[in-house]
């Protein structure tokens, strides 16, 4: 097993492990602190390293593993096997969860996911259900992610259709385009089509002035920058979204069966996940309950820093 190391103070104990996946694949995950495991899996297009601000103070009691999944991150370069990425970052966590307790000697830890990674942990309690989880902290995902006639609680909410649109588009205009490595060597209109939509909905993730400040300044492109932008995961990001647009994610049937505690954490004005069917989740889980952080968006950790830490202290308690 290959280490890596940040470069982080010494009372940081920073590495990164590979552990074998399916396919062989070597999967980096980053490890930091000493103390009880806990696993969090990120959002997408984020990398995991990203909690480290958060998790940093709470190190000297708990070690902290950070899986990235393939595509993102340390992983960038991994590639999917599969159309269904839920499915298969959920094969990939599940070989985690298993090496970390082995090698840790537990038979369960807790876990925390946010977005994307939440949804991934929806579909590994279908799939693997919740022996090897003590407690679960949600954060901002719902099981569902398109609207049916008994749910309007799927991504965007009643956007969903206008914005699913729209990643169809851009989809439609990148395939032809699937063969080339380089984002720099995209035509010109097409890369702001791309970057434009990432923004939107980088956005669409946030809700405080200050929040869609920063994302603004982060995301701008001017079109001498945007001209020699090498966008490495852009190919990744855009098959991700066709899964999204063309598998029927929906996991509410496991949600009587995940009968540990669990936390469901909840942007009161989140735009991808309406908080109220988010709530209608929380009522279907046998042992749950939820926090709701009243100026918070879809991106907890962005809108909420401080009481994102303070709630993951105490779920951890």
């Amino acid at each position: 097993m290959k280490i890596n190391r940040l470069s982080l103070p010494t009372h940081y104990p920073f590495k990164t492990i590979y552990i074998a996946v399916a396919d062989g694949t070597q999967l980096p995950v980053s490890v930091i602190g000493n103390g009880q495991p806990i696993m969090m899996l990120h959002a997408y297009g984020m990398d995991a390293r990203e909690f480290l601000p958060f998790i940093l103070p709470l190190t000297g009691q708990y070690q902290f593993y950070l899986p990235h999944f393939r595509g993102f991150g340390a992983a960038k370069d991994i590639k999917l096997t599969q159309f269904d990425f839920v499915r298969e970052y959920a094969d990939d966590i599940n070989l985690v969860i298993e090496h970390i307790c082995l090698t840790r000697k537990v038979e369960s830890l807790p876990i925390a996911a946010i977005s994307m990674g939440a949804l991934v942990m929806w579909s590994y309690f279908t799939y693997f259900g919740v022996s090897r989880v003590s407690r679960y902290l949600n954060i901002d995902q719902s099981p569902v992610i398109h609207n049916q006639s008994d749910w309007d609680g799927g991504l965007f909410g009643d956007r969903q259709q206008a914005l699913f649109e729209t990643f169809q588009e851009i989809i439609d205009k990148t395939l032809p385009y699937a063969h080339v490595e380089r984002f720099t060597h995209l035509p010109f209109s097409l890369k702001r089509c791309v970057t434009d939509v990432e923004r939107l909905f980088s956005l669409l993730s946030v809700s405080r002035p200050r929040s869609k400040a920063l994302v603004k300044i982060l995301t701008h492109q001017n079109d001498h920058k945007l001209a020699f932008y090498d966008h490495s995961t852009w190919q990744h990001k855009m098959r991700c979204l066709q899964a999204y647009l063309a598998i029927p994610y929906d996991f509410r049937s496991v949600t009587a069966d995940v009968t540990i505690p669990v936390v469901s954490l909840i942007g009161a004005k989140s735009e991808l996940y309406d908080p109220k069917w988010q709530q209608k989740i929380t009522k279907m889980l046998p042992n749950a309950t939820d926090i709701i952080l009243p100026h918070s968006g879809h991106a907890v950790p962005i809108d909420e820093p401080i009481r994102f830490f303070k709630i993951l202290k105490e779920f951890l308690q």
